[in-house]
C-alpha cells in the first residue's frame, strides 16, 4: 500500500487509463500538483487545496490513501472514475473514497479546490462510494477559507484549522445527497461509444446512428448496455441529457434554451423528466434561484 504522504498512480495502468476521459487534440495532460504536500494526518485530518485549470487542461489518472471533495468554485470540471463520470459546476461537490482511480477534466477553465479528509465524514457505508453532494453557501466559504489558509498561514493556524474542519466536516454529513454521475462500461468499444456520447449527446439522435459510428450493430450495442450497465441504452442517454443540462445550466442558460438544445419539445417536457428522473424540480437540481 502507498505511503499517506504522497499520491501515487495505481499499479493497475490499465486501470488508470480507463479512468482518463478519451483524449482530444490541443488538450494539456498534467500531474496532480503535489498532492502529499497536503497529506491529511491526526493532527491536521482535514486539508484544502487549490489549483487553477484552464479550459484545455486534464489532470491524469492517480488515487490517493486518503479521501477527497473535488469542488469548483467557478467552472465546470469532469471527475472520471473507473465506473463513473460526474460534471461538477460550482454548486457541487463529488466524494472520491480512498484508493478510487480518478481523473479531472476541465470542461471549461475553474478554480479548483480539493479537500483532503483522513477519515470519511462518518462510518455510514454510503461513503464507501462515490457520492455527490450539494454545496451550501457556508460550506463553500469554509473551503476557500482552509485553502487561503494552507498558503497564507496565521499565527493561529492549528486553533483555526480544527475549528473550520470540523465545520467542514458536519456541513458535509448535512449536505444533500444528488442523483448524479453517469455509469461507464469496461467493454473498451462501449466505453469509446458512451465517451462520444457525453463529448456531443446531440450528435446523433438514434443508437442506430451511434452504433454504426462504433462500428457495431444497434442489437449489440443495446446488449452490451444491457450486460456492463444493467440499463437500456435510453435510460442511460437521459442520465447523459442531465450531464450535458448541468454544464449548459452553469452558464446560466435559461431553462427553454437548454429543454430545446437537447432536443425537447416544451420546456415543461424537459421539466418533467428532469422531475421524474432525479426527485426534484430543475430549479434546484441545476442550482438556479
Amino acid at each position: 500500500m502507498p505511503s499517506d504522504t504522497t499520491a501515487h498512480r495505481p499499479p493497475q495502468p490499465a486501470r488508470a487509463r480507463r479512468a482518463t476521459p478519451a483524449a482530444s487534440a490541443g488538450r494539456t495532460s498534467v500531474p496532480p500538483l503535489d498532492p502529499g504536500r497536503y497529506a491529511p494526518s491526526e493532527l491536521r485530518p482535514v486539508r484544502a487545496k487549490s489549483r487553477s485549470m484552464d479550459g484545455r487542461m486534464d489532470i491524469q489518472a492517480h488515487f490517493h490513501t486518503w479521501g477527497q471533495f473535488v469542488f469548483s468554485m467557478s467552472g465546470v470540471v469532469r471527475v472520471s472514475t473507473d465506473r463513473a463520470t460526474f460534471l461538477v459546476p460550482p454548486s457541487r461537490a463529488v466524494w472520491i473514497p480512498a484508493g478510487v482511480v480518478h481523473a479531472v477534466t476541465a470542461v471549461e477553465r475553474c478554480e479548483l479546490r480539493t479537500l483532503y479528509l483522513l477519515n470519511p465524514p462518518s462510518d455510514d457505508e454510503v461513503w464507501r462510494e462515490n457520492r455527490v453532494v450539494e454545496v451550501s453557501p457556508l460550506l463553500r466559504e469554509l473551503v476557500v477559507q482552509l485553502a487561503r489558509d494552507e498558503v497564507e498561514p496565521g499565527d493561529a493556524l492549528q486553533d483555526r484549522e480544527v475549528w473550520i474542519g470540523k465545520l467542514i466536516l458536519d456541513e458535509i454529513r448535512r449536505a444533500p445527497r444528488l442523483q448524479l454521475g453517469v455509469a461507464l462500461p469496461t467493454d473498451k468499444r462501449l466505453r469509446k461509444l458512451c465517451e462520444a456520447v457525453l463529448a456531443a449527446p446531440m450528435r446523433h439522435a438514434s443508437l442506430e446512428d451511434w452504433a454504426a459510428e462504433a462500428g457495431a450493430s444497434a442489437r449489440t450495442i443495446s446488449r452490451l448496455f444491457r450486460q456492463e450497465l444493467g440499463s437500456s441504452y435510453a435510460q442511460w442517454r437521459q442520465q447523459a441529457l442531465l450531464a450535458e443540462a448541468l454544464r449548459l445550466a452553469a452558464h446560466r442558460k435559461p431553462m427553454q434554451l437548454i429543454a430545446a438544445e437537447l432536443g425537447y419539445a416544451s420546456a415543461s417536457a424537459f421539466t418533467a423528466m428532469v422531475t421524474r428522473t432525479v426527485g426534484m424540480p430543475p430549479s434546484r437540481f441545476f442550482g438556479q434561484t
